[in-house]
């Protein structure tokens, strides 16, 4: 039976907790990864998080896969991962897909801008002119 993207983002609203940056930052000092999956050209226009690890949605299956070649030590299952995007639709359906490979603590911290609104720090992003 096929599913429209609203079904497969309520199924992973509903099963990744939405985290505040406070919450974030506090996970983070106790040794969650931030993790961003939006694209490289993304990153270049907008910057990024300060301490926040860089994995394309693209390549996430890959990255997280501890019996692949391309396995990213980073992405370990005794680690809780507080993913975000752009708006916090890829962070949702992203957060499920790790759900679903056997990662215990997941949450969904939302867009870079939730990020910023609760007083988290960035990088510039790059000027594509220089």
């Amino acid at each position: 039976m096929s599913r429209t993207v609203q079904q497969m983002l309520a199924e992973a609203h509903a099963a990744v907790p939405k985290i505040s940056a406070q919450d974030a930052k506090a996970k983070m000092q106790e040794g969650a990864l931030l993790l961003d999956i939006r694209d490289a050209p993304e990153l270049e226009r907008t910057g990024r998080a300060v301490g926040a690890h860089h994995i394309p949605r693209g390549m996430l299956e890959f990255r997280a896969d501890d019996t692949v070649p391309f396995h990213d030590p980073e992405m370990r299952k005794d680690r809780a991962i507080i993913l975000h995007c752009a708006s916090g639709g890829r962070a949702a359906l992203a957060g499920k897909l790790l759900k679903d490979m056997g990662f215990g603590e997941v949450y969904n911290l939302g867009g870079l801008q939730d990020w910023i609104d609760g007083g988290g720090a960035t990088l510039e992003g790059v000027d594509p002119g220089m």
